[in-house]
């Protein structure tokens, strides 16, 4: 047994993580949620840290409910990763060209397309189920309805935060192309709508939080955040094969001679609910900033913009709920990174790697998170490295 059994009122909370290192703030969130009735089980990922509405870093499995403010407000945030045919000998000496072209092509911060992404147009891009999926918008909250069109456009775009877009170089010198990013402005409206409606339900007036306000199985109100959240998660997946297709097509107009190709992608969320059993019981697990790491599942857990990423394989660990990491983490907040660092530091962390060194991104310094070899450390129980990533280019919105 890898990790450290802390009590909890209904439940144990299992750690793979020092619970001496973790701010009192964030413990104490896990021990609110390890009250909640409907609990079976929580696990707890090494780059836990204090998150908004339940913890960064955790799984939640509960029987017949479900917790809207523990998926989070960017639902189906996740990872894509592809390697390419490229090495280190194809890039040109300065990135400065590439990275533009990617930021022509893929819109950043609250930017959206001119015109929605034909995917009828992109190099091989699957197709299928694409205009069903956009026949179910009519269905979702009576909130949102406004909001198609702003969905449309935003879908193939990166966001802001601590998402991004890297070129990456793996020990034998392979170049990879990886993502990050979620269900946009789209995904927070209906996670906003839908927490507000559990909130007022009666059977959550006692609760310890009023952030773990829940769900329960068998009512009209949890048939419709399933079906808003199963939306937006697909729209999140969506959304990073879109910046994918994009990205591979910029890679193929600028490298031309090496008449580039690609393996298979590599996509996981990490802010998302499942439907998975465990010792005979269906379970809803919610992973609020961690990834599912069964039996051969292949993810992606990257550092900060400035250290590397890993491509790794579950080993199916069922203690964990079949979950591993999703990044590095933070170690302190945005605000604090802010007050503490500044772009000379920001120049210093990033030395080498082609990426805005600008006063907007200082809060997502590396010295803002753990140090990601750690954090990979921690969790030898739950997956296997298959690959290390150094990014060369990184795209911050």
């Amino acid at each position: 047994m890898s990790y450290t059994e802390v009590p909890g009122a209904r439940v144990p909370i299992r750690m793979w993580a020092d619970p001496a290192t973790v701010e009192g703030v964030a413990m104490q969130q896990l021990r609110n949620v390890a009250t909640l009735p409907w609990i079976k089980g929580l696990a707890v990922m090494p780059d836990v840290h204090y998150g908004k509405g339940a913890t960064v870093g955790s799984v939640i499995a509960m029987h017949g409910a479900v917790c809207p403010a523990a998926v989070g407000v960017d639902i189906g945030c996740g990872m894509s990763a592809v390697k390419t045919s490229l090495t280190a000998d194809d890039l040109p000496g300065d990135l400065s060209r590439l990275r533009s072209k990617i930021e022509q092509a893929i819109p950043v911060g609250r930017g959206m397309h001119d015109d929605p992404v034909d995917p009828g147009r992109l190099h091989g891009f699957p197709t299928a189920g694409w205009e069903d999926f956009w026949a179910r918008f009519g269905g979702l909250a009576e909130s949102v309805h406004y909001r198609r069109e702003r969905a449309l456009a935003q879908m193939g775009t990166l966001g802001s935060g601590n998402h991004f877009w890297e070129l990456c170089l793996d020990s034998d010198n392979a170049v990879w192309i990886m993502l990050h990013s979620g269900s946009r402005n789209i995904g927070k409206e209906l996670a906003e709508y839908h927490i507000g409606e559990a909130q007022k339900l009666p059977h959550n007036q006692g609760l310890v939080d009023r952030d773990l306000a829940v769900f329960v199985a068998d009512t009209p109100q949890m048939a419709a955040y399933r079906r808003d959240l199963f939306w937006a998660q697909e729209y999140a997946k969506r959304n990073r094969a879109v910046m994918m297709a994009l990205s591979q097509d910029v890679i193929r107009r600028e490298f031309k001679k090496a008449r580039v190709t690609f393996g298979d992608v590599i996509s996981c969320h990490h802010n998302y609910v499942a439907e998975e059993s465990y010792d005979g019981m269906d379970l809803l697990v919610t992973r609020k900033g961690a990834i599912r790491a069964g039996s051969g599942d292949y993810g992606i857990i990257p550092g900060s913009m400035g250290t590397g990423s890993y491509i790794v394989r579950g080993l199916g660990n069922v203690d964990s709920f079949n979950s591993a990491s999703h990044g590095a983490g933070r170690k302190m907040s945005r605000n604090a990174a802010k007050k503490r660092f500044t772009t000379r530091d920001l120049e210093e962390q990033t030395q080498g790697v082609e990426c805005r060194k600008d006063a907007g991104v200082v809060d997502e310094i590396p010295g803002a998170y753990k140090p990601i070899e750690k954090v990979i450390d921690q969790q030898r129980d739950l997956v296997e490295v298959v690959a290390k990533l150094k990014q060369v280019v990184c795209v911050k919105g």
